[in-house]
């Protein structure tokens, strides 16, 4: 098999995972606020409420104005989460809370890299391959990967709310195939969704490889 001249990796799920569960960073730092929630029916709040939501692009945001948009999607889910959990009411200062449960996942502490990446990245860079982060992720991922002492293996991040699409969209990929110089069948894309990663890069033509981390 033809060496790639780039691989492009997602992050949450691909790269790096939350230790436990969301559920558990959830309810840990809801008890800091006085709030007592089991962390599955969070958990299994949290999941419904992401999957519910629409995708995070904002294609008429100015640069500027994205973190805010960032903030306020993901404040949204919070708050449909410990709604469902029937717990909302329960906070005295829910945006307090959900500050500090914002500005927590932009640091190393609720992640963890998986076993095998570290090695992977050595061996791909000592062989000359380019090296991207393509993510549906927020401009966090800039913090998280610095945290984490994985952003100098990247020479390029391309995340949805930046480009104003979400993978399996084609944008987000041809995006980042530009900032490499790079045709799509001289790129593989590396994630754990088989949508979003293997079956979006490759209907865009590049080598999709699906990771199953379940």
């Amino acid at each position: 098999m033809k060496q790639p001249k780039v691989i492009f990796l997602d992050a949450v799920g691909t790269i790096f995972g939350v230790k436990g569960s969301v559920g558990e960073v959830y309810s840990h730092i809801a008890g800091d606020f006085g709030v007592n929630a089991s962390a599955d029916s969070l958990n299994n709040a949290f999941i419904q409420s992401w999957q519910a939501a629409t995708p995070p692009v904002f294609p008429d945001a100015k640069e500027e104005d994205i973190p805010q948009q960032e903030f306020q999607w993901w404040y949204d889910i919070a708050v449909n989460t410990f709604q469902t959990a029937g717990i909302f009411d329960k906070f005295t200062d829910f945006p307090a809370f959900f500050s500090e449960l914002y500005i927590h996942f932009g640091t190393a502490e609720p992640w963890f890299i998986y076993p095998d990446v570290q090695s992977a990245l050595i061996n791909w860079r000592k062989r000359g391959i380019e090296l991207g982060i393509l993510s549906n992720f927020d401009s966090r991922i800039y913090s998280v990967l610095q945290a984490l002492g994985l952003k100098d293996f990247f020479t390029s991040v391309t995340i949805s709310t930046e480009v104003g699409a979400a993978k399996p969209h084609p944008k987000i990929f041809t995006t980042a195939l530009e900032k490499h110089n790079c045709l799509p069948q001289a790129a593989w894309h590396v994630g754990d969704s088989l949508k979003e990663d293997y079956h979006g890069a490759k209907a865009v033509g590049l080598r999709g490889v699906w990771i199953n981390r379940s």
